[in-house]
């Protein structure tokens, strides 16, 4: 029996998830998970490399315990963050996407280069983050000087198990500088920016094999776990999909990316997949009512907050996609900033939260429909929201679509499906 193992790795927690065939069905069982999340340094948010790379190692022996032999693995996260290296040596510190370090030079890219410009050229939405906008960042700062070379996160995390540097494609588009038309770095996007040309190397595709780790083969899924997370849902063709996590991804694989101005004014984005193009929005998502748990009750369990949700009556409804609930120090002064009067109990603040994301995915639907010129009849929710019955029966409701809720590894399991094609057509 082959045995491959996906490191998982969200914003909040990473799972390793061994799987293998048997019987003609993919079958999985979690070996390790660990926290995860951002800490502050100096000021700013940043990621801890030495945790992760220490889980990820720690995991990867635990899955050997259980499983001798295991015939290769592939580590996804989120993305547009990334590690600059000089030589071997991480720059550090490693910014978390949550940080407001952009701010201030989004301006400054966007007068070398409109905006409407990098949209037609990459297809990819505006959000502050961008790794085009956090490399910015780092010119202006200084610290590209001595910077070699950079790997979005899960690429830096498998460098530091094979030490082989790759450039994964499907991470890579998430970032705002590859362009739609050839699927390569952009490089007049480069130029204009002044951003060191060195930094920017071949893109490889999902099942490429980079290097060996304890025996075990380390090979590229598609690294940005949205990416993974699309192949790992068991999807009829013609269907929407929702990622439901920190942030809730909603769109459809069409064949190649719509860069029009309808696309663009809906903030739509073109991110690389496994021979498609994901046309997908960022919904703020699941980051809303775990930051509000945090703060306001962080004993009382989840069934318990969506039963009080579902009987109090406050129907006051937030744009969830207003920047003002990205990171903010209280999510509860967040909601009270944008709402007309606080709610009178705890319960009013999740009730909103969970009204206005279906909302979030009523309009998101419509625009994407209105942009692609299809009806879509299914809707398909993955991740931990998938979990959320109060929470799918709002979205059913707000859309009109049939909601399937299927609350799988959804990213591990494609992360794992890809691996196991690798071996196939080898």
């Amino acid at each position: 029996m082959k045995t491959y193992l996906a490191v998982d790795i969200g914003a909040s927690s990473g799972r390793h998830i061994a799987g293998w065939m048997e019987n003609g069905e993919l079958c999985t069982r979690e070996v390790y998970r660990f926290p995860n999340g951002v800490s502050q340094k100096d000021g700013h948010l940043a990621w801890d490399l030495e945790a992760l790379e220490f889980h990820v190692r720690a995991g990867i022996d635990e899955a050997l315990k259980q499983f001798p032999g295991i015939e290769s693995l592939s580590v996804d996260t989120w993305g547009v963050d990334y590690v600059l290296l000089d030589g071997t040596r991480p720059i550090l510190p490693c910014y978390a996407y949550r940080d407001s370090r952009t701010e201030a030079v989004i301006p400054q890219v966007h007068a070398k280069m409109p905006f409407e410009e990098l949209y037609r050229r990459t297809g990819i939405q505006f959000q502050p983050f961008n790794t085009v906008y956090q490399l910015y960042a780092d010119l202006a700062a200084g610290r590209l000087e001595k910077a070699s070379s950079f790997l979005m996160v899960p690429e830096y995390l498998m460098y530091r198990l094979c030490g082989a540097e790759s450039h994964e494609y499907t991470n890579a588009t998430t970032g705002g500088m590859v362009s739609a038309r050839t699927g390569e770095y952009d490089p007049e996007i480069i130029e204009a920016l002044g951003l060191p040309g060195r930094l920017f190397r071949p893109l490889q595709q999902p099942g490429t094999v980079i290097g060996e780790y304890k025996g075990i083969r380390v090979v590229l899924c598609a690294t940005h776990d949205t990416g993974s997370a699309v192949e790992g849902i068991p999807m009829e063709d013609g269907a929407l999909y929702i990622s439901s996590g920190t942030w809730s991804l909603l769109g459809a694989r069409v064949a190649k990316p719509i860069t029009d101005e309808g696309s663009r004014a809906a903030n739509y984005s073109n991110e690389g997949g496994v021979g498609y193009t994901r046309y997908q929005k960022n919904i703020m998502g699941m980051w809303l009512v775990n930051r509000l748990r945090s703060e306001l009750c962080p004993d009382k369990p989840w069934d318990e907050i969506t039963a009080e949700a579902q009987q109090k009556h406050f129907d006051h409804l937030v744009d969830v996609n207003d920047p003002v609930f990205l990171a903010p120090e209280s999510m509860k002064a967040a909601f009270d900033s944008r709402l007309p009067h606080p709610p009178a109990c705890t319960a009013g603040y999740f009730r909103c939260a969970y009204r206005s994301l279906a909302q979030g995915y009523r309009q998101a639907i419509d625009e994407i429909e209105k942009n692609t010129g299809k009806t879509y009849a299914k809707l398909y929710i993955v991740g931990g929201g998938a979990k959320n019955g109060f929470l799918n029966r709002l979205t059913e409701e707000a859309t009109g679509k049939q909601v399937i809720a299927l609350p799988i590894e959804a990213t591990a399991i494609g992360n794992l499906k890809i691996q196991i094609q690798t071996a196939k057509e080898e």
